[in-house]
């Protein structure tokens, strides 16, 4: 079967006084039907530019997008309408993301009018269905942002994401500006959401024990690149890449006696300018294991074993 979402090389490049900045730079993807497809980086290495490349939000510079068949990138503003009923997106700040003007109602009921939904019974049902869907009472439909809490306001943000019935939906950080407890009821909603509904997800995060998960495929991307992709659980019990080596080994175990036990790597250095990308391996500069030919050439995306697949030179195939 075709893929929902299949992406080939896609590039944003931002033309600034100071030279062109390269936020991602030929970035292929591929995420079935109710598949997680979990995005972790570094902030600034453009995660948030690509999910908004894929819907268009920002134009890309060239390269491929498909979605259901379509080809999204030779669509009008016209026929891009009924293209965003099946794809929608969840913002990071629950806080700036909704109207602080309006009420939740009218929140949840403008996406349903602007694609063409004009029943008032049709739209009272959808809205109530909504907001017992995503946890929250109707009797909340009269108030307005403000009166909430960072994971109610995100509630309200995933319901919005759901009102045109999509089959993808781009969380971008959807619970990095939440406490860690709201955090585990969020990704337990769009757990569930995914489940009943059939969704399928592209998560953005730089949080590595958020994608484990929720993810089933993760994909490490390094200064506009896609530096290592597998499953989640082979990424976990054998990373490949040294940038994905130094990810892991950094982020926090809730178990301090293997905490203390583990070796832990930090980065060197901080991240290149998008704007002068290092030749030859991006991540060179930084790298503990690097070498005079990594400056050199730059390395392709390659399988290194069954849907492994590394962009290192120094990674041996098995």
């Amino acid at each position: 079967m075709e893929p929902l979402l299949c992406v080939k090389d896609l590039k944003k490049y931002f033309t600034t006084p100071r030279g062109i900045l390269k936020a991602v730079d030929g970035v292929s993807l591929t995420l079935e039907k109710g598949q997680t497809v979990g995005l972790v980086g570094e902030s600034g290495c453009g995660k948030s530019t690509l999910g908004k490349s894929i819907m268009r939000l920002t134009e890309p510079t060239s390269g491929n997008i498909s979605f259901e068949g379509i080809d999204v990138l030779s669509l009008s503003k016209r026929e891009l309408r009924p293209f965003r009923k099946r794809i929608q997106y969840i913002f990071q700040d629950p806080f700036s993301s909704l109207n602080p003007r309006s009420t939740v109602q009218r929140i949840l009921k403008e996406p349903l009018i602007v694609h063409g939904v004009k029943d008032k019974t049709e739209c009272k049902n959808r809205i109530e269905w909504l907001m017992n869907k995503v946890g929250l009472g109707i009797e909340s439909l009269n108030n307005y942002p403000h009166e909430f809490s960072g994971g109610q306001r995100q509630r309200i943000g995933i319901a919005r994401a759901l009102a045109l019935n999509p089959s993808l939906i781009i969380c971008d950080e959807p619970v990095s500006a939440l406490d860690v407890s709201i955090q585990a009821q969020i990704l337990n909603l769009l757990s569930k959401l995914q489940r009943e509904l059939g969704l399928s997800y592209l998560f953005i995060s730089h949080d590595l024990s958020v994608v484990k998960y929720i993810s089933d495929i993760v994909m490490v991307m390094y200064l506009g690149k896609i530096v290592e992709v597998a499953n989640h659980a082979d990424i976990w019990s054998e990373p490949l890449h040294p940038y994905t080596q130094i990810l892991m080994s950094s982020a926090p175990l809730p178990d301090p006696v293997i905490a203390t036990k583990r070796h832990e790597t930090s980065l060197k250095g901080d991240v290149p300018s998008p704007l002068n990308v290092p030749s030859g391996c991006r991540f060179r500069t930084r790298c503990p294991i690097a070498v005079k030919s990594c400056s050199e050439n730059e390395p392709a995306l390659r399988e290194v074993r069954g849907d492994h697949f590394v962009a290192c030179d120094l990674v041996v195939t098995r």
